[in-house]
């Protein structure tokens, strides 16, 4: 298979490249080259967002099976790239979110929950869920419901993983002492390792799939007592959970899901639709989630081989919650 992919030097990208590569498939990777590109691909560079930026990819010989896409900001960038590759590529894979779902989807939405209004495949950036959903539609309008796979992504977890989450709970149980564990610990939650999320891309781009698919662990894969106990053990610190009642927590004014990465309390739209969410379709299509002990102490042994500091992306927020305020916490 000949695969090309539009950036594959960062998180998912990379993830997606790696799991290529390990079955010796051809291929290619388009980036701005800030980032070394994993071994074993030929790279081509170029800034998607600037004026002739794509002129390495329309200059270069080729054709390709699979086209991965992973773009996160205006959708307009979608659609130039797929409108150039229309001709030169059998199938365009867009990971998306479901973040396109119409806020709030009910417990257990599924592919055909509605989807927010107003995005455009070309538009400039406006916010995250119109700027994706809008990624689809570029998708869609140059490749054709036939040849376009949209998946629809929740939470991603996994080495290489840039925004803070898991690598800001797997630093702060390695200080150690009493952690402010956000309750109940039996919370469930959905999840998808980066790795699982390229091994399913790659199996159904080659097996042909096309429309949107919601790509995440089933519901109750792991709690978040077997995410953060993960945590602990790996790190071999001396962390104490201290399990504090969600209702304290939000009292506290402490922001869920963003001061407490992957956390956010039961019963409200945020854990529906994070947490909640049906991949029948996903799993009767080959999904396979790794238990969560080994995407922790993955993601842990990445981490201590760069010197234990994860990096960040520029365009996304610092998460975590600063030491003064869980102490303050932890003392009622």
């Amino acid at each position: 298979m000949r695969l090309l992919v539009l950036g594959g030097s960062e998180f998912v990208g990379r993830a997606v490249v790696e799991a290529a590569v390990a079955r010796s498939w051809d291929v290619t990777v388009f980036h701005r080259g800030r980032h070394a590109a994993p071994e074993g691909v030929r790279s081509l560079y170029g800034d998607r967002t600037a004026d002739g930026g794509l002129a390495a990819l329309a200059q270069s010989e080729g054709e390709w099976d699979v086209v991965v896409d992973t773009w996160a900001a205006a959708p307009r960038v979608v659609r130039n790239s797929a409108r150039l590759l229309t001709g030169r590529a059998g199938r365009y894979v867009y990971v998306s979110s479901s973040s396109v779902y119409e806020w709030a989807p009910p417990p257990g939405y599924t592919e055909d929950a509605p989807v927010v209004a107003g995005a455009s495949p070309d538009a400039e950036q406006t916010d995250y869920a119109r700027d994706k959903r809008g990624g689809e539609l570029a998708a869609v309008d140059a490749f054709g419901a036939d040849r376009s796979l949209l998946v629809r992504c929740g939470l991603i977890l996994g080495p290489y993983e840039n925004i803070g989450r898991l690598p800001w709970w797997l630093a702060r149980m390695a200080r150690g002492g009493p952690v402010l564990a956000p309750g109940p610990r039996e919370l469930p939650l959905q999840y998808i390792d980066v790795r699982d999320l390229a091994t399913w891309v790659l199996d159904a781009a080659q097996a042909g799939l096309s429309g949107p698919y919601t790509l995440i662990s089933p519901s109750g894969h792991t709690t978040m007592g077997g995410l953060l106990d993960a945590c602990a053990r790996v790190t071999g610190g001396d962390a104490d959970l201290r399990w504090t009642a969600p209702e304290v927590i939000t009292a506290a004014g402490i922001e869920p899901w963003m001061q407490l990465p992957v956390w956010v309390p039961p019963g409200g739209d945020m854990h529906a639709a994070l947490h909640s969410g049906d991949v029948a379709k996903a799993v009767a299509a080959g999904l396979r989630c790794r238990p969560v002990e080994e995407t922790v102490a993955d993601t842990w042994a990445w981490l201590e081989s760069i010197g234990g500091t994860a990096p960040q992306r520029p365009d996304r927020p610092v998460l975590g919650l600063d030491p003064a305020t869980e102490a303050k916490v932890l003392e009622t």
